[in-house]
């Protein structure tokens, strides 16, 4: 345990304390047909329900990755993985708005000054943000703190956020890197361009646009952006909270937060195709149920054994993030630069691993399934979506990934 760790009391508690792991995994899988039913509603609207985010706020999912100091629970990666991973099973879009909705609570118990945390997660625990990487504004300082203005694209998790996340350049700094704010929700305005068909898929994922208009923001709601340059030294939040989850790796979480989704995408498409298999019969004679011709059961074996290898390079990586940080913590061991980006490169296979099962199933599903309206469409095109992002360019960082481990300079974000 490092030297710096300093026990420090809870300012508030969490709304059940002795909430488990397992008890919260069994509630997400409890959702699935919830979650399922509000699909098609979702989409239209840009956002899951409120009436469905209120049930994933009582039961505690947005403060899975929470300081217990601040109202979290602060479960593992492991956890927090397959609770999103069974929301996924119900609705892709939803399960990424959840996501990135509810794990920056990490960067800020990582990286912002405890001064911020008390104020932003405070008094409560209630917090729901999007973080948009991306500097598409600026920070000016003022006395105390800065004037933010500009406009943020692609903010998902916004659609239920209580407060929004941003980076942004100072202008005149721009040499010394990004600076990060957060401010409540109320200070900044979300613009009506997402969802009801604006885009291919995940519409109901809430990536609605930000637009903040010159609004102070206090210097100890704000921090350095770069999360990830340091190799040698934990985020101050793992001393702050005595807890290695707060260590400050993002690379993987981050992207297993869109990743999971797309393994989402592809069990609901193995669900629909298992129920056309179920109880539809081959279209000439001799008319038999589909799931007795070899043709069909060849996709589905073939789908189900991808699926399956995705998800569990997902729950490997959450074991293995979990150790790494742990080791750290305990010994100063540093969970290094190269090996979350290794893990990043995994779950990228995993992706591809989903969206080729996804369209396996598309594909056998007969052009039916192609209908607007379809639930297997949607599956298809929430997958599809997923390989315009600029973080799934695969071989830009597998490349980065063996530029690390040679000891050469990287590039990656």
């Amino acid at each position: 345990m490092p030297e710096e760790t300093v026990s420090r009391p809870a300012e508030f508690p969490a709304p059940e304390p002795g909430l488990t792991p397992e008890t919260i995994i069994a509630r997400a899988k409890a959702l699935i047909p919830e979650v399922r039913a509000q699909a098609d509603e979702a989409e239209r609207t840009g956002k899951h329900s409120a009436e469905l985010d209120a049930k994933f706020t009582e039961a505690g999912f947005y403060r899975m990755l929470q300081p217990k100091r601040f109202g979290g629970y602060a479960f593992d990666m492991l956890t927090y993985w397959k609770v999103i991973m069974a929301v996924a099973e119900g609705d892709a879009g939803t399960a990424w708005g959840l996501c990135l909705g509810a794990h920056h609570a990490q960067g800020i118990g990582s990286w912002f000054p405890e001064q911020g945390q008390l104020e932003i997660l405070g008094p409560t625990g209630n917090f729901k943000c999007p973080h948009r990487a991306a500097p598409m504004g600026t920070s000016s300082p003022v006395d105390g703190g800065y004037i933010v203005k500009g406009q943020w694209d692609y903010c998902s998790g916004v659609g239920h956020a209580t407060h929004f996340m941003c980076n942004t350049l100072v202008p005149g700094r721009e040499s010394e890197g990004l600076l990060t704010i957060c401010t409540p929700i109320e200070n900044v305005t979300v613009l009506d361009d997402w969802g009801n068909g604006n885009i291919i898929g995940m519409n109901s994922s809430g990536s609605n646009s930000v637009r903040v208009e010159n609004v102070f923001v206090p210097e100890h709601c704000t921090c350095s952006g770069d999360w990830t340059h340091n190799t040698e030294k934990a985020a101050p939040g793992m001393y702050l909270h005595d807890d290695p989850m707060f260590c400050g790796r993002i690379y993987a979480m981050y992207h297993a937060g869109l990743v999971i989704p797309v393994i989402g995408a592809a069990k609901g498409a193995m669900h629909e195709y298992e129920h056309t298999l179920r109880t539809k019969k081959t279209y000439f004679a001799p008319q038999v149920p589909r799931y007795t011709v070899e043709e069909y059961q060849r996709h589905y074996g073939q789908a189900r054994a991808l699926i399956d290898c995705a998800e569990a390079i997902i729950f490997q990586c959450g074991e293995r993030y979990n150790e790494l940080a742990e080791r750290w913590y305990r010994t100063g061991e540093p969970f290094t630069r190269e090996d979350d980006a290794a893990m990043y490169s995994m779950i990228q296979v995993a992706s591809r691993m989903a969206v080729d099962a996804t369209n396996e199933l598309f594909g056998a599903a007969s052009s039916s399934a192609a209908k607007r309206g379809a639930p297997m469409q949607r599956h298809f095109r929430d997958a599809a979506i997923y390989l315009g992002h600029i973080s799934a360019r695969h071989d830009v960082v597998a490349a980065e990934v063996a530029r690390m481990h040679f000891g050469l300079p990287d590039n990656l974000f």
